[in-house]
């Protein structure tokens, strides 16, 4: 019976955090974003700043996931506290990709927008603006530590790193194959693709401001 339940505790975890980190970091809706960045780069340049690009976020998710907690600690700041924040700061994102305005909290400002692709042809884009602020941002950082912190067992650790592995995956094979997927992609579906993102991500949002908020404040849980 416990092995039962904790395996579908693992898929339910592994389910979520696989949705999470995808509406956040979506490959899909970032390929125009990355097409705009490596204009003029021939195709074996693209594949390797695909390729870098994915290995940056890769690196900078792994120490997020490891350090993240012990850094709020050292600044005093729970996991709780930190769900309601970074809660706030998801759907605020979610609210953006619904709009279709986007969210300077994950993207970055226009200024800093501007300032990336004046770049363009001049330095690598996979850092930066690429890897981050694009794919790993503020809400790839929050969604990273709050699931971290639900998978409380060993077990939990290595299926949210599971999801998070399947992700970036996913993102290096389409940034690899970027230019042909980019053609077929219409306009249409990227909207769709944005909207049904942003549902997604506004739901998982809302899902840590309460768990936070009842943590918080006992009584709003009745």
């Amino acid at each position: 019976m416990d092995l039962h339940m904790n395996l579908h505790m693992d898929t339910a975890l592994l389910v979520k955090a696989f949705g999470a980190f995808f509406a956040i970091m979506n490959p899909f809706v970032n390929l125009p974003l990355f097409l705009s960045l490596t204009t003029g780069q021939e195709a074996a340049q693209q594949r390797r700043t695909a390729w870098r690009t994915v290995v940056f976020s890769a690196v900078m998710c792994a120490v997020v996931a490891v350090a993240g907690t012990t850094l709020l600690g050292f600044f005093g700041v729970n996991v709780d506290d930190f769900r309601v924040a970074g809660g706030i700061v998801l759907l605020i994102i979610a609210l953006g990709m619904l709009s279709g305005r986007g969210a300077s909290a994950h993207e970055g400002t226009s200024a800093e927008k501007e300032h990336a692709t004046e770049r363009v042809g001049t330095a690598d884009v996979s850092f930066y603006p690429m890897t981050f602020p694009i794919l790993v941002g503020p809400g790839t950082i929050t969604t990273i530590i709050v699931m971290v912190s639900q998978g409380e067992s060993v077990t939990g650790k290595l299926t949210v790193a599971l999801a998070l592995f399947a992700v970036l995956a996913i993102l290096g094979v389409v940034l690899h194959f970027s230019s042909v997927i980019g053609h077929h992609m219409s306009m249409t579906l990227r909207t769709i693709m944005t909207r049904l993102m942003g549902m997604i991500l506004a739901a998982i949002a809302i899902g840590m401001l309460s768990a936070g908020l009842k943590d918080l404040l006992p009584g709003l849980a009745g």
